[in-house]
């Protein structure tokens, strides 16, 4: 039997939603074992002063397996 745990991470990307997905699930793999999957929670955006966007932000909860 194996036993999984969540972590919450948020992630931002000056290019696009799914590069700060990609980048916040690479990080979660840096230091988390076993990653098995990542889900988006929420997504949003800031907005600059000039009105356009100026950075992505997910917000993912990242699954992995306990080692024995």
């Amino acid at each position: 039997m194996s036993v999984a745990s969540i972590s919450e991470i948020k992630a931002s990307s000056t290019k696009s939603f799914e590069d700060a997905l990609k980048q916040g699930v690479e990080r979660a793999s840096k230091t988390l074992r076993n990653v098995k999957s990542a889900w988006v929670v929420n997504q949003d955006v800031a907005i600059g002063d000039d009105g356009k966007i100026a950075e992505y932000h997910v917000h993912l909860k990242v699954t992995f397996v306990l080692d024995d």
